[in-house]
């Protein structure tokens, strides 16, 4: 008789920053810790992305190109309000619109996996 296996869902993970290397990172951290991820280099991309799929995690800088990382920040919120959002920036916290989770840069894997523990609850730590 076999005994069905149940494996935990991915959690997917979207990341909007116009640095190569900040998003390089952040997708090396994300995987590490076993979600699905897509990065995009700007709000217009990130907005085409999450209508195609649904993330359980979006990660957005706040200085982006054309509509900022707030403009993008209230528009998630209404399009997908079951996405929860965590601002990255170099800019001071106090700066941040209001969201649940931050990652002021320079982050480490550490701050991103208590990031996912803390408001994502279908992750699970490997």
């Amino acid at each position: 008789m076999t005994v069905p296996v149940h494996l935990p869902e991915k959690v997917t993970v979207l990341v909007v920053d116009d640095s190569d290397d900040q998003r390089a990172l952040l997708r090396r951290y994300f995987e590490r810790a076993g979600c699905l991820v897509t990065t995009v280099k700007n709000a217009e991309d990130a907005i085409a992305a999450y209508t195609r799929v649904t993330p359980d995690l979006a990660v957005i800088d706040l200085v982006l190109p054309g509509m900022s990382g707030w403009e993008l920040t209230e528009r998630l919120r209404v399009d997908r309000p079951d996405c929860v959002i965590a601002v990255t920036s170099v800019l001071d916290e106090s700066a941040y619109p209001p969201t649940e989770a931050t990652l002021p840069k320079p982050f480490t894997g550490a701050q991103i996996r208590s990031v996912l523990r803390d408001y994502v609850p279908k992750w699970t730590e490997l």
